[in-house]
């Protein structure tokens, strides 16, 4: 009991979901009326699904000891070629689109992100470009490409048959797109987890040189973690487009470091080699439980980035002091 205790002690998942459990616990002492409803637990849920796939695939990356800080612009451009291709195809009648044409939005969406996170998994793995430098310049490229498409304005017209099935339908009362991100979350955690493909993830980030040597090809593991980062940004985007019915070009500036802060408050090591799918759940809810409770309890909103950075610097430095105690044993 003794020993099970002080590994729950140390686990990173419980005292982060034991800080989201006591924010919740705040905002409904403060305002039980509308935090503690079904109504406001329905909007967060579908306000956070878009930026918690884009975390999912974000956490592999960093556990590696990457980063990528692109995501938020391939969103975009995703978004952009998936709502122009569906605008070809239905002849700009959003009424009289099938499902045929969402179908193929979702290719090209899919596509789009699979072709920037192969660009980024190549250029970091086999071209050892480091992947500060290599995302960044991703994040630039693939926003003014999304530009260039739309020439610089939003891009409406998205079927109606997408806005109204995945974008505000539900089943059985849970909304579509909150069952969507929670099977991509669900699917990630059992791939980290338990396989193969996820063991490996842990390796090279914890000591690359020591997983090339112990058989694992890092190489074309990196290209695929990038290029899993990518298909779920793309994913992303495809969401936000039928959740907004538009594929904006300039309503993602900071997915990119949201998706970061959630993953890296949830737990995952900007080290590598650390990190869960669970724990980055938790993170990306931690945000938007504050910015909700500060629009409910009427606290100024800017209050909140000032909050969540408070937040996301403890977090860091208790994951290095825990290393630091780690190796000094």
């Amino acid at each position: 009991m003794t020993s099970l205790a002080r590994r729950l002690a140390s686990a990173n998942t419980l005292w982060i979901g034991l800080v989201l459990l006591g924010l919740i616990a705040v905002f409904g002492a403060l305002r039980p009326d509308a935090v503690l409803t079904v109504f406001t637990l329905q909007t967060t849920l579908v306000e956070t699904s878009v930026l918690l796939v884009l975390s999912v695939g974000m956490t592999y990356v960093i556990i590696t000891s990457g980063i990528d800080l692109s995501v938020g612009s391939v969103l975009v451009f995703s978004g952009v070629t998936s709502a122009m291709t569906m605008n070809a195809l239905n002849g700009g009648d959003a009424t009289g689109a099938g499902w045929g044409t969402v179908l193929v939005g979702l290719a090209v969406a899919l596509l789009s992100g699979a072709a920037w996170g192969l660009l980024n998994g190549l250029l970091v793995a086999r071209a050892g470009i480091p992947p500060l430098i290599v995302t960044l310049g991703s994040f630039g490229a693939a926003l003014g490409a999304g530009q260039l498409l739309s020439d610089g304005s939003n891009v409406s017209g998205v079927p109606d048959v997408l806005g109204e099935g995945l974008g505000t339908g539900t089943w059985f009362g849970v909304p579509n797109l909150v069952l969507l991100a929670a099977a991509v979350t669900a699917v990630g955690a059992l791939v980290l987890g338990t396989t193969r493909f996820g063991r490996h993830t842990y390796a090279i980030g914890s000591n690359e040189e020591a997983a090339r040597r112990a058989g694992i090809g890092v190489t074309g593991h990196l290209v695929r973690v990038y290029l899993l980062a990518g298909v779920l940004a793309g994913l992303a985007g495809f969401m936000a487009l039928a959740y907004f019915r538009v594929a904006s070009v300039t309503g993602h500036d900071t997915d990119n470091l949201n998706a970061i802060a959630g993953v890296v408050l949830g737990g995952t090591s900007l080290f590598g080699g650390v990190g869960s799918v669970v724990g980055t759940v938790l993170g990306v809810f931690i945000p938007a439980v504050l910015r909700k409770g500060f629009v409910i309890v009427g606290v100024n909103v800017y209050w909140q980035p000032i909050a969540v950075a408070l937040v996301l610097v403890a977090a860091v430095w208790f994951d290095q002091s825990r290393r630091k105690a780690r190796n000094q044993r």
